[in-house]
């Protein structure tokens, strides 16, 4: 049997960003995943460039994270950027569907089990789902699909994979559903979608947003993707959006 390997995307161009609708994920595409979710750091320097960008692409910026929309607001602070949050299903802090149900007493005393058998295993709970991250316990991973799948099935739930991290949704909002609604109003709806981010749940942003006659740019190794151009990782997107800001003036 061969392995087919997956050739690398191509850069994108500078003049890309010109006219753009700006998307852009968090965790692996503007700052590094970090070991837990709450050890992530975010500098002064992504603070400042993303405050400028916003102001030269009159306000057509907005972060899409699986994170929950109040926990991105705070990182970004002073920014004034918009954010959707629990992988679409917040829009700057509102929830884009009915209120997320309480979670199932069975599914959380499974969880709590699973991470106490497990060193190292994290369960965070968000608004509208539960994340089990296995990133300090990689030999948990098979382990910890296998749970989330059952849960999830006997739920009702959808389950969203991530790197080292499988979540169970309350609901099957998508970020390319957010894309979608953000591209009717205005001020997004006045540029061309383009959709940078680097993990599976961003790929409905990135269909979403060639749909609308956009791009979509891959951060990391390359894999199966529908982005159009892709960037080695955060250090090469962070100086991607920086050059490409000279195309802006």
């Amino acid at each position: 049997m061969t392995t087919r390997l997956l050739r690398a995307l191509p850069p994108p161009p500078h003049e890309l960003l010109a006219g753009a609708s700006l998307f852009l994920d968090l965790d692996g595409t503007l700052v590094d995943i970090a070991a837990r979710p709450d050890a992530v750091q975010v500098d002064q320097r992504l603070l400042d460039l993303l405050a400028r960008l916003s102001t030269m692409l009159g306000r057509r910026l907005v972060v899409v994270s699986g994170r929950p929309a109040a926990e991105v607001q705070a990182f970004l602070r002073g920014t004034g950027v918009a954010v959707v949050g629990s992988h679409g299903a917040e829009l700057e802090g509102h929830a884009l569907q009915q209120a997320a149900p309480a979670p199932p007493d069975d599914m959380m005393r499974s969880l709590a089990t699973f991470a106490t058998t497990h060193p190292g295993v994290l369960i965070e709970t968000k608004p509208f789902g539960i994340a089990i991250h296995y990133r300090l316990a990689p030999q948990a991973g098979l382990a910890a699909h296998a749970l989330a799948q059952h849960v999830a099935a006997l739920h009702g739930f959808a389950l969203q994979p991530g790197k080292q991290v499988i979540e169970i949704k309350y609901h099957r909002i998508t970020k390319g559903d957010a894309v979608r609604r953000l591209m009717a109003v205005a001020p997004m709806q006045a540029g061309r979608p383009l959709f940078i981010g680097d993990d599976e749940t961003d790929e409905a942003g990135f269909a979403a947003a060639a749909a609308l006659g956009g791009d979509g740019i891959l951060v990391g190794p390359p894999r199966a993707t529908q982005a159009h151009f892709g960037l080695a990782g955060v250090a090469a997107a962070l100086a991607w959006l920086e050059d490409a800001m000279g195309c802006l003036t």
